[in-house]
């Protein structure tokens, strides 16, 4: 598909989110206030073994933001300046909890500016209610904490990652 011409009311949020969680959200949901158009892509990365697939991750966003009538939600691999290109985003959106994720995003932001000097980086500060959750986190809690942590987990992830996030780790105990 040729690139779509840059739409300045259109940013991508992107990430792995394995799983999506309320920090994910309260990004997109603020982002989908400044711009008109927020595709949400599902990054797809070889070098990783995610917990769970692409197109479940998608269920899980879409489910997750359905309410939303400005956010899509789509995969994609390769970098993450050529599917902003492809789907005509003039703009990066990008979630930062802490001193470290500056650090990092900024990184990324010059490289990203190096690569697609058109597209810009537009940080959003995580609640400082969800600063501290990851989807790395989640995953241990689940793990460890199995069905005994369900109604804690509402706290850090959308109500449809639970049952979902639990039935992974019990299947794996199974196996």
């Amino acid at each position: 598909m040729p690139d779509a011409p840059p739409d300045h009311r259109h940013a991508a949020y992107l990430g792995s989110f394995d799983p999506v969680t309320l920090g994910h959200e309260d990004i997109i949901r603020r982002g989908a206030k400044l711009f008109d158009r927020l595709t949400v892509g599902v990054g797809i990365n070889p070098d990783k073994q995610p917990l769970f697939t692409p197109a479940e991750r998608v269920e899980l966003v879409r489910e997750a933001l359905a309410d939303l009538p400005n956010v899509t939600v789509a995969t994609f691999d390769g970098l993450a300046v050529d599917f902003a290109r492809e789907i005509g985003a003039a703009a990066l959106l990008r979630g930062v909890r802490s001193l470290m994720d500056i650090e990092a995003e900024l990184t990324m932001s010059l490289t990203n500016r190096t690569l697609a000097p058109e597209l810009e980086t537009v940080f959003l500060m995580a609640h400082e209610n969800l600063s501290h959750v990851s989807s790395s986190l989640i995953k241990q809690i689940a793990r460890f904490g199995g069905p005994a942590v369900a109604g804690q987990l509402h706290q850090f992830v959308p109500p449809a990652v639970v049952g979902p996030l639990l039935e992974k780790y019990r299947r794996t105990e199974d196996a």
